[in-house]
């Protein structure tokens, strides 16, 4: 069965970049949400096993979601990585400490991407 990866990003054009970096590589679904209170509707219906956010969002932002996501049991040790174009290291160590697993600056390399899927999902 393939795993899937819930992608929230408000940008349709850098949505549709991470989904075809993560289609290039074969064998993973993926799930998408324009904003961090979609991907809150999507992930009760939703088995997914890696989140991907941008912290600068409408409605609830990409830190918000980290946390909520923490806090809520269902969720608590499923992989989230942040991509983001904040890219100092304030914001890096506010979204790990958090709860973040990986922190991507915007524009990163499809193949960085691709690597930490890989570590995260197959080990």
């Amino acid at each position: 069965m393939n795993k899937k990866i819930l992608i929230a990003e408000d940008s349709l054009t850098m949505r549709s970049l991470i989904v075809s970096t993560i289609a290039a590589m074969g064998d993973y679904e993926t799930v998408e949400a324009a904003n961090g209170f979609e991907a809150l509707r999507i992930l009760p219906r939703e088995k997914v096993d890696l989140i991907i956010t941008d912290i600068n969002m409408p409605d609830i932002n990409g830190l918000e979601l980290v946390s909520f996501i923490r806090n809520n049991e269902n969720y608590r040790e499923t992989p989230l990585f942040i991509i983001s174009t904040e890219g100092s290291e304030r914001d890096r160590e506010k979204g790990m400490a958090l709860g973040a697993n990986a922190y991507l600056v915007k524009p990163f390399a499809p193949d960085q991407l691709q690597q930490l899927i890989r570590e995260y999902l197959e080990g």
